[in-house]
Formats: C-alpha cells, structure tokens, sequence
C-alpha cells in the first residue's frame, strides 16, 4: 500500500472536520506528527506476530516461581 504524506493544508481540513480548528501556526506540526504516527503504525502492520496471544490471554502473577534451573 504506498504512502502518501500529509500536507499541512490537509492537516487542517481534517483537523476542521473533525471540529477542532488550527491556528495558521500549527498546520505544519500536526501534519508532521500524524505523517510520523502513520510511519510507526505501517512498520507494526509489517510485523507477524505468528502465534502470539492477545494480551487479554496474558495473566500477570500466575507464574510458576521455582529455583530449578
């Protein structure tokens, strides 16, 4: 899936549409940020987790301590 980067100007029309208006001055910033959480989030989606459990499956203090090596 190729990537394309968020303009500020586009920034600030979804930032519109989702009613949270941007002064002039914060357009490029949060474009940035969502442009570099959208880079970490493909690099995850790239990951194969195989058969890993959920972390719901994960119950801490149910292991079994021994000093058996």
């Amino acid at each position: 899936m190729p990537s394309v980067e968020l303009a500020p100007p586009e920034a600030a029309r979804w930032a519109a549409r989702a009613g949270l208006p941007l002064p002039d001055d914060r357009h490029a910033a949060v474009a940035a940020t969502a442009n570099h959480i959208h880079s970490v989030v493909a690099v995850l989606r790239e990951l194969d987790f195989g058969d890993t459990p959920p972390a719901g499956a994960y119950r801490a203090g149910k292991e079994k301590h021994d000093a058996a090596v």
